[in-house]
């Protein structure tokens, strides 16, 4: 029987060892295209962890009673349910922000984190994990979202969430807020997460070593 984690690990896990943007690597279309600003990567991403919470705990509950052989239309019907509640509520609370995102909300119903997560763990587990997979994923993507709106605002506008934060004289980089700009952050940010996993694994196999060899002379030791 497999170990289950803690509750806490359950949830921290989706803020990085699995984070969505930079482990999975899911959900790459609204993570380039809407983050041109902070609060659009915000609005995005509490959008998409709306629906993974939900969906996530609605098929766990029924997970028993979908047949194997329509799990995945059943999961995309019951995500499409709350893209659906989250777009007329986005349209008729926050027009401008609706407008600004486009089709990317309805796009939801795609999103590779949400059906992933439904079909790797939801359809697997109860309902209050499902809760906290979803909710930690979720937060993972907001983060990463986030960042890449600020960066990306801050240096082709000068501002974060529309306040100004570097001075006149700093000339707006165009190519922030083009397509190009969003590969060109995702990929320095997944370049520096990387770095820093290595360098915690390096550390890690470092200690595994060391606790090795201190073992093996203690051994040796009272062999002697």
């Amino acid at each position: 029987m497999k170990k289950q984690i803690s509750y806490w690990k359950e949830f921290s896990k989706g803020l990085w060892e699995i984070n969505p943007t930079f482990k999975q690597v899911l959900g790459m279309c609204p993570t380039l295209a809407v983050t041109v600003s902070a609060i659009n990567g915000v609005a995005m991403a509490l959008a998409t962890t709306f629906v993974l919470i939900f969906s996530s705990m609605l098929i766990s509950t029924i997970r028993k009673l979908v047949p194997s052989q329509v799990r995945i239309a059943a999961y995309i019907v019951i995500i499409a349910t709350f893209v659906t509640i989250a777009d007329f509520v986005m349209k008729a609370k926050f027009p401008e922000l609706s407008k600004a995102l486009g089709p990317f909300v309805p796009l939801i119903v795609v999103n590779c984190v949400i059906l992933g997560r439904a079909e790797a763990f939801a359809s697997k587990n109860n309902p209050l994990r499902s809760l906290l997979d979803a909710l930690g994923n979720g937060t993972g993507f907001l983060i990463a979202l986030t960042l890449m709106g600020s960066i990306r605002e801050l240096l082709g506008n000068r501002t974060i969430f529309g306040y100004q934060l570097l001075p006149e004289s700093f000339q707006p980089l165009l190519i922030m807020i083009l397509p190009a700009g969003a590969f060109i952050t995702l990929g320095l940010m997944m370049g520096l997460a990387n770095i820093y996993m290595n360098k915690k694994k390096k550390s890690e196999i470092d200690s595994v070593i060391s606790k090795y060899k201190e073992s093996k002379a203690t051994f040796e030791e009272s062999k002697a």
